[in-house]
């Protein structure tokens, strides 16, 4: 029989994420039912499941039924991508632009619009996937140089110097192509408009992956925290865990950076205020991150929508302004948990 405390202690944990599960839940809700047209509740879920073909049920078909699933998805990879990022570097202000991913997306989606002059947002997932996935892979093999290997202070360091390189080369292809600047300047404010279920199938299946892989790396990422020689008494292997680290990482915010633009501070926020809710134990900070982080993009994305209304502001503007004053306040008071 188990001991009363840890009883106690999963059932508290448990409880959290069922909490946590019914918040997107509503979420979701209201990110089918508020918009520039208000839709009852009830309309709004007829639209989703029994569609009729009427201007309610194709606005929510056509545009918010979409928007909302790559909202959880996006939402759940940046907050399980922050979390993996902060436990592999061992910094709890860390966020996966640090291993290049962002720029790399950055210069692959500039590349496709300035040379080959492509419009279609398709591509852009595609050549940002690609690029991300390029330029974290070249992150890890300068990183993994010499004697000491991929520790985390020469994987932040590497990243720094490629993130400077992209972002140049970012920059003189739009001041060189205004057509690079015209088309490029869309996809990086970050938005979930514009995106159509197509492109949900496309990301979905890196997204799964992604997901998967760094739910299971929970307990080697627990054993590396305390160190390369206990994790290795423990069994874990840190190399092993870093390279499958970065391969999720990539995979789960590769992917939603390139269908939505790269998102500010959700990947940022989301694992520090749950590690402040639940402690290090990467068992719990992975699934929680996973459930709290779509909430915040859905309750950005609605936001957008209401304070702008008719029109819609961006989400990651929203996602910037929610995030950048709560983390300020956190640091402030010192609640910046460690790893």
């Amino acid at each position: 029989m188990p001991p009363p405390v840890k009883s106690a202690y999963l059932a508290k944990r448990l409880a959290g994420l069922f909490l946590l599960g019914g918040l997107l839940l509503l979420a979701v809700l209201a990110g089918i039912v508020i918009g520039a047209k208000h839709i009852p509740p009830g309309q709004a879920l007829a639209g989703v499941f029994s569609p009729d073909g009427s201007e309610n049920a194709l606005i929510i078909q056509e545009l918010r039924l979409p928007r909302t699933l790559l909202g959880v998805a996006v939402g759940a990879a940046l907050g399980l991508a922050g979390a993996l990022m902060q436990a592999l570097t061992r910094n709890p202000l860390a966020e996966p632009g640090l291993l290049g991913v962002n720029g790399g997306a950055a210069v692959a989606v500039v590349t496709v619009i300035g040379l080959f002059r492509v419009d279609d947002v398709l591509v852009y997932v595609w050549a940002a996937f690609l690029g991300a996935a390029g330029a974290a892979l070249l992150v890890y093999l300068i990183g993994a140089r010499g004697r000491s290997g991929a520790t985390p202070a020469r994987l932040v360091l590497a990243g720094a110097g490629i993130n400077a390189v992209f972002s140049s080369l970012t920059a003189g292809m739009m001041l060189l192509s205004p057509r690079s600047f015209n088309g490029f300047r869309f996809w990086q404010v970050g938005s979930l408009s514009g995106r159509d279920l197509a492109l949900f199938v496309r990301i979905g299946p890196f997204l799964l992956a992604g997901t998967v892989l760094a739910l299971l790396l929970a307990r080697p990422l627990n054993a590396l925290a305390l160190g390369e020689d206990a994790g290795r008494a423990l069994g874990a292997r840190p190399g092993r865990t870093r390279a499958l680290g970065a391969l999720a990482i990539v995979m789960l915010c590769g992917a939603a950076t390139a269908a939505v633009g790269p998102i500010a501070f959700v990947g940022l926020a989301v694992p520090f205020m749950v590690r402040a809710l639940v402690g290090p134990d990467q068992r719990w900070v992975l699934p929680y991150s996973l459930l709290l982080a779509p909430v915040l993009m859905l309750a950005a994305d609605v936001l957008g929508r209401v304070v702008a209304a008719p029109g819609e502001l961006e989400t990651g503007l929203v996602t910037a302004f929610l995030g950048a004053p709560l983390l300020a306040l956190m640091v402030r008071r010192g609640r910046v948990p460690q790893l």
